[in-house]
């Protein structure tokens, strides 16, 4: 008996967010792809909260979007509520965040790629990788069908030897009850890659027509929305929004929790996996802060064509029956009907440290590998690894140079270099504290910072590229303009200041210095601006920042340009560390084990000290002079 064998460039193991990233960037580069999942109804699943983006988590989706990427477009075709949120803030925390219609959101996704030349979808489960002399040579299936290829993308999400557990109830499936895949793990590990267990939760979806509204805050979206995608038409998104609620978990709901924390799979040690700090369970919250009195719950429609409601901020995996008493202590839940229970879900996945920074495996040539299966939570930060790991598969097999994305271009490299040069025990969560020039890196100009690399890497069109150019040409332009337009203290300026509260002006004054004071901006001087041309939302607003923050971002720059004097010192990912003589012993072994690309990148691991830096500064000086010399 003959099993099926076929040939592609690329595979694709798992159609999350992260493997139709992966998958549309390979066929889009025109790459023969083959994308494999346990089920192809849940292609591009939401299987935990309906939204898009969030703080820092809206960076992401924008610089993907920059990048080539289909996430933005898609929540922009299928979102039902969008907020600009951090608006009282500065623009570097602005994160958009948009309610997604679930349903439509995996068709929207699953229609683009069906219609995609150069992709097929399988669903079939894989449960094996053939390796042979440390290169990638293809997968199998578990019918026994062999699909050789020349690179291939890991994308498994929380897939991969499944439990779903709330109570004493324990059950082998992935997310929403769909299928798990048990068999890829031992394949994994024969060939040599270390394993972590995880674990991460979902709250309770319950029957909107149970709940009374009139004891929540009602949370409305935002009157005039901003599109994810550089690539929308900003008029084409401004539609009637569907509204979330907020309410708040209460001392009774509490010590419900407290008297039932023995009953907890997390705390009777039936779980086994880490979970994510940053996204605790409601019995988490309770027990770590037992000053807090009360708890936000958002209250959040799933879709325009469903009841189902999301709990958001009391996931749990607390038994059945204490999962309706807690909900229903909660003011507006007094007589709500749960429709799925809520629970904890446990899966296989990697240390990312056997990772390079392009997302492939040091010790398997073509092995790449994307999302929550390098041990980081959220569709975003999934969405944002599978493309960047598709690329690099896609750019190994047209023998073109690899992208890595370092920590001043992008969040995108933040996360990444984050996962592949830090010790990471629990599901990684992007965080806007964890970018150092989070003032640079808004996403507001995601377009600008990145574009133009992904035009270069051939997933921008011409025409956006072109609008890129005349848009960084314009900002110039106009922020040059203002900066020269003087004002004179007329009758007109001093009533305007008067109006909008700012300080009388005893002298002329250009209009950026005006731009510049807090309670003023670009737009507010459009009346005293006789010269001014109309110019688009988003050139307006950069042009605004630029002058705002002109001396916060040219420190900022400082700043980056030595962080790249340490980037551009590239280190051999082969080196032996233990030949440096004057190393301590920790920083040999963590060097030794992370093969950092760049000194920059080895200042960051955790273990190796700043004099340990400067030893190897000696070193590689030592050695250039050494070549010179031969």
């Amino acid at each position: 008996m003959s099993n099926l064998e076929e040939t592609y460039d690329i595979v694709i193991v798992g159609a999350g967010h992260a493997g139709c990233e992966a998958a549309l960037a390979c066929a889009r580069l025109g790459l023969e792809t083959i994308i494999f999942t346990v089920s192809v109804d849940s292609i591009a699943l939401m299987p935990c909260n309906p939204n898009i983006g969030g703080s820092s988590k809206g960076h992401l989706v924008r610089e993907l979007d920059a990048l080539g990427g289909e996430m933005g477009k898609n929540i922009d075709k299928t979102f039902i509520q969008s907020k600009m949120l951090n608006q009282s803030k500065g623009p570097a925390v602005h994160s958009l965040r948009a309610q997604a219609d679930k349903q439509n959101y995996s068709s929207e996704m699953r229609k683009t790629l069906e219609n995609t030349d150069h992709l097929t979808i399988r669903q079939a489960e894989i449960s094996e990788i053939v390796v042979e002399d440390g290169i990638l040579t293809g997968v199998k299936s578990v019918s026994g069908a062999i699909y050789h290829c020349k690179a291939a993308v890991l994308a498994t999400g929380t897939y991969l030897q499944a439990r779903c557990i709330y109570g004493e109830v324990s059950m082998h499936t992935g997310p929403n009850g769909l299928q798990s895949a048990n068999l890829l793990t031992d394949s994994l590990k024969a060939n040599g890659i270390e394993m972590f267990r995880f674990k991460t939760g979902t709250p309770a979806r319950v029957d909107k027509r149970s709940i009374d509204f009139s004891k929540m805050e009602e949370q409305f979206g935002d009157e005039r929305v901003v599109p994810f995608s550089f690539s929308t038409d900003p008029e084409s998104v401004q539609k009637d929004q569907i509204s979330c609620w907020l309410t708040y978990t209460n001392e009774e709901t509490h010590e419900i929790i407290r008297a039932n924390i023995d009953r907890s799979p997390m705390y009777s040690g039936v779980i086994e996996g880490t979970g994510a700090r940053y996204c605790p369970s409601i019995e988490d919250k309770v027990v770590k802060f037992p000053d807090k009195i009360r708890h936000q719950v958002f209250v959040e429609p799933e879709g325009l064509n469903t009841n189902e409601m999301y709990l958001a901020g009391m996931s749990s995996s607390l038994p059945e029956d204490v999962q309706f008493a807690m909900y229903r202590t909660v003011p507006g839940l007094e007589h709500v009907n749960i429709v799925r229970n809520a629970y904890a879900i446990e899966y296989d996945c990697i240390n990312p440290r056997q990772l390079h920074s392009t997302l492939e495996f040091q010790s398997i040539s073509g092995l790449f590998s994307g999302g929550q299966f390098n041990g980081s939570s959220g569709y975003e930060e999934a969405a944002v690894q599978g493309f960047m790991a598709g690329v690099n598969a896609a750019m190994k097999v047209k023998g073109r140079p690899q992208y890595v994305l370092d920590r001043s271009q992008a969040y995108i490299g933040v996360l990444i270099d984050d996962l592949v040069t830090k010790e990471n025990l629990e599901p990684y969560r992007m965080m806007t504290s964890r970018a150092e020039y989070r003032l640079l890196l808004r996403q507001d100009n995601a377009d600008l910072r990145l574009m133009k690399i992904g035009y270069d890497i051939g997933l921008i069109s011409e025409e956006q590229y072109n609008r890129l150019i005349w848009k960084e040409q314009v900002i110039e332009e106009e922020v040059k303009r203002l900066e020269s337009t003087n004002i004179g203290a007329s009758k007109e300026v001093q009533t305007f200041l008067e109006e909008h509260g700012s300080t009388p002006l005893k002298t002329g004054t250009t209009l950026a210095e005006l731009v510049r004071r807090p309670e003023l901006n670009y737009v507010m001087l459009t009346n005293l601006d006789s010269k001014r041309s109309e110019l688009p939302d988003d050139v307006a607003e950069q042009v605004d920042i630029n002058i705002k923050y002109d001396g916060y971002i040219r420190r900022q720059q400082q700043q980056v340009n030595q962080y790249k004097k340490l980037e551009s010192k590239k280190l051999d990912p082969d080196f032996d560390y233990s030949k440096v003589k004057s190393l301590r012993n920790e920083a040999v072994q963590k060097l030794n084990l992370y093969k950092p690309m760049s000194i920059g990148q080895a200042s960051r691991i955790s273990g190796v000290s700043p004099s340990d830096i400067s030893v190897l500064l000696v070193f590689l000086e030592h050695l250039r002079h050494q070549k010179q010399e031969g």
